[in-house]
């Protein structure tokens, strides 16, 4: 089994969440909400269900275009997502959602905010990369996203408040622009 899918998409998705609009919404969960063991559950299968369904759209389209062509929007896309990632998110979100109890609350605003963010974007376009480890890209994605979110469902805004997301964004951009690149390069 190759363990890059697996690793790639992890560190990928955990750069790039830091300061992300999910991971926002992770410090108002924990913050109103004080239950971190329901709301990292949520966090684990709204991750779980968004990133299966990103990740078989990649597969999906994998298959429709020619590995030439899948080669150059591949690492386009990556490319975006590292643009995208330097500028900070902002989080638009409806408090009413919170009366539902912790882990539904979580796993129905998770999922919710989660559709057409960069970390979806970015499984989607892993997916189409290795479209032959399905698995490994969603293990990876959804590991990610839990390694950017516990700290953020057990801490707080304490950490928030902590982080130099500057600089994490711009590791986060630069982790992307490289993919774009070893994307073009590993197919030459």
């Amino acid at each position: 089994m190759n363990p890059y899918p697996l690793l790639s998409s992890t560190t990928l998705v955990a750069v790039a969440e830091i300061g992300d609009k999910t991971q926002l919404l992770s410090f108002v969960l924990a913050a109103r909400l004080r239950r971190p063991w329901p709301i990292l559950a949520g966090i684990l299968f709204a991750t779980l269900a968004n990133h299966a369904f990103a990740a078989s759209v990649g597969v999906w389209l994998a298959r429709l275009v020619t590995p030439a062509t899948l080669t150059m929007i591949t690492a386009a896309a990556f490319v975006v997502f590292g643009l995208w990632t330097l500028r900070p998110d902002s989080l638009d979100f409806d408090e009413r959602r919170l009366r539902a109890g912790a882990f539904v609350a979580t796993l129905i605003a998770f999922f919710v905010v989660e559709m057409g963010d960069k970390t979806q974007l970015a499984t989607v376009a892993l997916a189409a990369r290795y479209p032959t480890h399905l698995i490994g890209v969603v293990a990876g994605t959804t590991l990610g996203m839990l390694l950017a979110n516990a700290p953020a469902v057990i801490v707080g805004e304490t950490l928030a408040e902590r982080l130099p997301l500057r600089y994490i964004r711009l590791v986060a951009a630069a982790l992307f622009l490289g993919m774009g690149v070893a994307t073009l390069i590993a197919t030459s």
